[in-house]
């Protein structure tokens, strides 16, 4: 019979580490498995196990290359192995940095070990500096948190998809001594910010019960699938007395020139933008824009379901096909204006005054003499 394993992320180590031990506490015979990567450019990771009571174990890893990749691969998976014949739930207690989604989907990947079976994805918030850290466009260098030699993410970027990604969202009830609990203001803050950036996310606050993590396996397709930019289950727009989400949906082709540039104004009006969109002068490729904290990325997703032959329909995953119909129209098929901006006095008016004054007219031409976005988008293509 497979063995539990719960995924608990989180950039506040404090409050991973709490919610980490309370799983201990209240499962007797789990185990937790962390990975110190603070020496990891050196190719060198620490690896720690423990019980509610103990540390069972803790050993210097040397790896050949020094990356989360090898870390899980090479180490971790193997420890995954080793203990699931001995414990009652393994907990993967993830360093800072590291976005669960790599590591969820090899542990819970169909193909993979059958004695291991993947029940969820938590990550761990402190109440005080989560609506702080959202807004922080520091280098995860430039903090001492890289994850790899090179790692070039930000705080505020790896934050984000740490929180969008999850299957549930803990902030724990106290912190380890000596540092402070949260008070009420910050709690309520907390919620209010989870509630706009992950709505359809379970949130366990200060006293709730934490999430079931022995229960079936989750499906990491589908996982994937709510943060894809072609399938994603984007925020509706919402407004709170501290944040506000404001959608932006159209079916008319963007203008490239003038949408390029009304990107730094779009990305630095809110704190957390995503989505999805369309260029008049690539009429047939899905681009997704992803800002957080200032950053905009921008990146080709493939083509839109309009643009395949519907004989390579089938081959297209069933959530991808459905959000797909949502956005449906007989002139445009798929194609879709899906932009989702969440921060604080966003003004709803004038963030569509300025987007729809990207979009092409009915009937102006697109005349593009130097594409704005060619080096980045052709560049990544080629890579």
């Amino acid at each position: 019979m497979s063995v539990p394993v719960v995924l608990v992320a989180g950039l506040h180590g404090a409050a991973r580490a709490a919610v980490v031990d309370r799983l201990l506490r209240e499962h007797s015979g789990a185990l937790a498995i962390h990975h110190d990567l603070r020496q990891i450019t050196g190719g060198l990771v620490v690896r720690t196990v423990r019980d509610a009571g103990v540390v069972r174990e803790q050993v210097a890893v040397r790896l050949e290359h020094g990356c989360v990749t090898c870390t899980v691969r090479l180490d971790l998976i193997p420890q995954l192995l080793r203990y699931a014949g001995q414990a009652s739930l393994l907990v993967v207690d993830l360093w800072d940095a590291v976005e669960p989604q790599s590591v969820a989907e090899t542990v819970g990947h169909p193909e993979a070990d059958p004695d291991l079976r993947l029940t969820g994805v938590l990550t761990a918030l402190d109440a005080e500096l989560m609506p702080t850290d959202i807004c922080r466009g520091e280098l995860l260098s430039e903090i001492g948190k890289q994850a790899a030699a090179g790692d070039g993410r930000y705080l505020a970027e790896v934050l984000a998809h740490q929180i969008e990604y999850a299957t549930a969202l803990v902030v724990p009830e106290t912190m380890p001594a000596p540092l402070p609990s949260a008070d009420e203001e910050d709690l309520e803050l907390c919620r209010e910010v989870l509630g706009h950036l992950a709505p359809m996310t379970p949130v366990a606050m200060p006293g709730d019960p934490l999430p079931a993590v022995t229960g079936p396996g989750v499906c990491v397709h589908e996982l994937a699938a709510r943060v894809d930019p072609a399938s994603a289950q984007l925020p509706c727009m919402a407004h709170t007395p501290a944040v506000d989400t404001v959608v932006w949906h159209r079916a008319r082709p963007l203008h490239p020139g003038r949408f390029f540039d009304a990107m730094d104004d779009l990305a630095t009006r809110s704190v957390r933008s995503r989505g999805r969109f369309w260029l008049a002068n690539r009429p047939d490729r899905l681009l997704a824009w992803d800002a957080v904290a200032g950053i905009v990325s921008i990146e080709d997703t493939g083509p839109w379901l309009a643009a395949l032959p519907e004989t390579a329909w089938e081959d297209v995953p069933l959530a991808r096909r459905l959000a797909a119909s949502l956005d449906w129209t007989p002139e445009h098929g798929d194609r879709v204006q899906h932009l989702v901006l969440t921060g604080p006095g966003l003004d709803q008016d004038e963030i569509h005054a300025l987007l729809d004054g990207c979009l092409l007219a009915p009937d102006e031409p697109v005349t593009v003499v130097e594409d704005p976005f060619a080096e980045l988008l052709d560049r990544d293509a080629a890579g």
